[in-house]
């Protein structure tokens, strides 16, 4: 069941005990097991989680590329379980821009950056130069307005994937995802990419949703959430404080996310290094619930 209505109501991204199933032959696969998940407007959020986590599955829901078997999923106004496929084209069109993880699938090779900026929002039959006055713009925004007459193979690897930060910002769109837009990056091209993301995120107050495998990529957001065995498991939340002296310093907090059950996943380095394995000794004290092994 889903919560009531009231769930999530000042969030941008709601999904509440979200289920994807998929079917292969007579196999039966639940990439999202009941899903929990609130993001809220011009956040930037980190979505991680190991292969067959279910966070690619996510991903493609909030693009509007699949739809839910069943719980709720809302961006915004729209809500992505109930879209007819004109809806879904509005949807891809005008509120969501998504970044791949493979340049080439970003990018068209015969186009220049300028140009290939310039497709969806001719897609979108916005007038030629509002386009041209755009296109410029996001070029300038995000340091890659020397590549605007290049075409792909005359640009770097980060340069890019900066072009095709472009492209999914090209008809304003509330959110971008990014779909481990750093996978093919090297250690500092892939900072480079990052600055660029949180650029957007500040510069034009877009949502920034980005999923990796790579735990070091949640170093470059205020919120990672880690996503496992089709849940969120855990989030990890960032602040920066500054002393008395001046100087400063970023604190991360791990916090376990708990589902309408009560049920929390314990992460795995806890459970090996105390031995918990399938029966554990909960206990409520004044302030706070211990968990021992069952000894």
């Amino acid at each position: 069941m889903t919560r009531a209505p009231e769930f999530g109501r000042d969030a941008l991204i709601v999904c509440d005990n979200l289920v994807r199933i998929y079917q292969t032959g007579s196999i039966e696969v639940q990439a999202l097991q009941g899903l929990d998940l609130l993001i809220g407007a011009a956040e930037m959020v980190a979505v991680v989680g190991a292969s067959g986590s279910g966070k690619s599955t996510l991903l493609s829901i909030l693009a509007g590329i699949d739809a839910p078997t069943a719980g709720r999923a809302r961006v915004g106004e729209w809500d992505l379980l109930n879209m007819s496929r004109g809806d879904r084209v509005r949807y891809r069109r005008q509120t969501v821009g998504f970044v791949r993880q493979q340049t080439a699938s970003n990018l068209v090779p015969y186009l220049t950056a300028r140009e290939v900026v310039d497709l969806p929002m001719a897609a979108a039959r916005k007038p030629k130069r509002e386009r041209r006055s755009r296109a410029d713009e996001l070029l300038k925004a995000l340091g890659v307005a020397d590549c605007a007459d290049r075409r792909p193979a005359q640009m770097s690897g980060g340069q890019q994937q900066r072009v095709a930060i472009a492209v999914a910002m090209a008809n304003q769109p509330s959110i971008l995802l990014a779909d481990e837009p750093t996978g093919e990056l090297d250690t500092v091209t892939s900072a480079g990419v990052f600055e660029a993301l949180r650029h957007v995120n500040s510069a034009f107050g877009v949502t920034v949703v980005v999923v990796t495998h790579d735990p070091e990529v949640s170093g470059h957001v205020e919120r990672t959430v880690a996503i496992r065995d089709g849940r969120t498991s855990s989030e990890v939340l960032r602040r920066t404080e500054t002393d008395a002296d001046g100087d400063t310093r970023v604190i991360a907090e791990e916090y376990a996310v708990m589902d309408r059950a009560g049920r929390v996943q314990i992460p795995r380095e806890y459970r090996e290094a105390l031995e918990l394995t399938r029966r554990v000794r909960l206990a409520l004290e004044a302030d706070h619930v211990t968990i021992r092994p069952d000894l």
